[in-house]
């Protein structure tokens, strides 16, 4: 290896369903919608990441926007690989270089992925050049990101809510002791949302509106300490087919995301009833991490508070905390050997 060491750069992958992450030299370097557009004819990605996001549901037939990933695995696989080859080319320290360096990476994947979903996201890697490429649970990434001591004989639970997949884990001596991996996250909120707009509005809303309602209002329960102000949602009314315009309140959006909301509850209880004793004992002191994107929403952390009567935290900067955890296992490869997945 002696040689090359200075040929290869090191980099740490959160390969999400909504957002991708990428660190290299200790910041993160891209943040980006994990989205690409494609030309129909010619079969190539005209736009990638933010300038995609902008494009959702504004194209005409020759524009086709993909969302590589679903679920938190990849979808279509040869849209992922040329996104990832994409971000990897828009670091600004790897520009400079006027060869392609080869690359040592960890990237995250959720708990719940099965074999052949993990080899689509190792070979994308390492198709991008990826010369070393290990993976890790996202929960466990997340754990480390919080700043939680892994090592320790303690049990600590994360619940990361992300955009395809909310991952429920206890963790404890390096390794997940039990975990629950659920397809009720960030995706099925706006899914929720357009569902209840249409419903009870007769409005007809995009993705990225939805998605917009989601983060200026979006709440988990009725009653507020600080509630966030009504707002104006434009879209198209499936009654006589005119754009119009409707005033919506986040008690709405409470109602509208209420039944997924009780399907991570129920998750994180099911998991809280396979904890063995001793970690329980240990979670009742610690309390539940929140980590993610959906971990965001308004009183979230109060509601899953007063269903386990645990204390609930929500990790700082939450959608960045798995990336960050990615990050220090990169950097401390040897330290960190037992929990990556062979």
């Amino acid at each position: 290896m002696g040689f090359f060491d200075f040929l290869t750069e090191e980099i740490a992958i959160d390969l999400g369903t909504a957002n991708t992450l990428i660190i290299h030299n200790d910041k993160v370097v891209v943040d980006n919608p994990s989205i690409v557009a494609r030309d129909r004819i010619s079969g190539k990605i005209i736009a990638v990441g933010k300038e995609a996001n902008m494009m959702q549901g504004k194209t005409h037939e020759n524009i086709k926007t993909i969302r590589p990933l679903k679920d938190g695995v990849i979808a279509d696989f040869d849209a992922s690989e040329q996104m990832i080859s994409l971000f990897i080319k828009n670091i600004p320290a790897l520009k400079k270089k006027f060869f392609n360096p080869a690359l040592r990476m960890v990237v995250c994947i959720p708990s719940g992925i099965t074999e052949v979903e993990m080899r689509a996201v190792k070979e994308s890697c390492e198709r991008v050049n990826g010369k070393e490429v290990y993976l890790i649970h996202e929960p466990m990434a997340a754990a480390i990101g919080i700043g939680v001591d892994i090592m320790q004989p303690k049990g600590n639970m994360i619940v990361d809510i992300g955009g395809g997949t909310t991952e429920i884990a206890v963790i404890a001596l390096g390794g997940i002791v039990c975990d629950k991996s659920v397809k009720v996250a960030g995706d099925v909120f706006t899914n929720d949302i357009i569902y209840y707009m249409r419903t009870q509005h007769n409005l007809y809303v995009g993705d990225r509106t939805a998605e917009k309602i989601k983060i200026q209002i979006g709440a988990a329960t009725e009653d507020l300490e600080l509630p966030p102000e009504d707002m104006s949602v434009q879209g198209r009314d499936l009654l006589t087919g005119k754009p119009k315009q409707v005033n919506i309140s986040y008690r709405e959006i409470a109602k509208a995301l209420d039944k997924s909301i009780l399907r991570i509850e129920d998750s994180v209880m099911e998991t809280l009833s396979q904890t063995p004793p001793e970690l329980a004992a240990d979670i009742y002191n610690t309390g539940i991490y929140l980590a993610g994107g959906g971990s965001m929403l308004r009183g979230l952390d109060k509601r899953l508070s007063q269903k386990t009567d645990l204390p609930v935290y929500i990790a700082e900067d939450p959608l960045r905390a798995v990336v960050r955890g990615t990050g220090i296992v990169l950097k401390n490869l040897s330290k960190y050997k037992s929990v990556l997945i062979k």
